[in-house]
């Protein structure tokens, strides 16, 4: 490659299996605070989820909820709020073939860069705990900056801190219209990615089910 090219990607649901990290989060979290009974961790979680919505709900409204619904009187919300922002970080975990992936970018000459919609510093340790900064040139959380994806001003921010123009940079990410939208909008070509092979997007210029084809889809845009 002459030229240089960059990947920026999305974190949550795109390098960090959130999901996963979310649950091996709680499991701890209910089992230390004493929060439910055992019959009652699967039920807690998955309620969880539903209130959290991928993320879109801040935890203040979540354990708020949970805390009502399931007669919680030992622990406050703010109790439980602190222990999400300084510990989820100790279970974030990436997808398969992630690290691997991001390796053999880098060997090959890629630009590496993130842009997370985020708070900050939460959203910084979620992605350090990962073990991958080493290979990323620019990490932008959107509260840190005060801009958020789709806005064009974030991805164009991307692309001043890896000093490459938008047309030779392609962005991963899990959402249709703050990833995929926000950087077509700027000229960027996308990679939709889900871990469910049949989840898939028609806006993206190209699909991805699995990091270890991601190398292979970048050379085909």
């Amino acid at each position: 490659m002459n030229q240089k090219k960059a990947v920026i990607f999305d974190l949550d649901q795109t390098l960090l299996d959130r999901t996963t990290s979310l649950k091996k989060f709680l499991r701890w979290q209910i089992n230390f605070f004493q929060l439910v009974p055992t019959m009652k961790k699967e039920f807690f979680i998955q309620r969880f989820l539903e209130l959290d919505d991928n993320g879109k709900i801040w935890k203040d409204r979540v354990y708020e909820q949970l805390i009502h619904e399931f007669s919680i009187d030992r622990v406050s919300r703010d109790t439980l709020l602190a222990s999400y922002i300084n510990d989820f970080n100790k279970f974030s975990c990436c997808f398969e073939s992630v690290e691997n992936t991001i390796i053999k970018l880098k060997e090959q000459g890629y630009l590496i860069g993130l842009i997370s919609n985020g708070r900050t510093p939460f959203q910084e340790h979620n992605f350090y705990a990962l073990g991958l900064t080493e290979f990323f040139s620019s990490i932008i959380v959107s509260e840190a900056v005060g801009l958020r994806k789709p806005d064009p001003a974030i991805f164009l921010l991307s692309c001043r801190q890896l000093n490459v123009s938008p047309q030779d940079c392609t962005f991963v990410g899990d959402n249709e219209l703050a990833d995929i939208q926000g950087a077509k909008a700027v000229g960027m070509k996308t990679i939709f990615f889900h871990p469910d092979p049949r989840i898939s997007s028609l806006m993206a210029d190209a699909n991805l089910h699995d990091y270890a084809r991601l190398i292979e889809i970048l050379e085909n845009l």
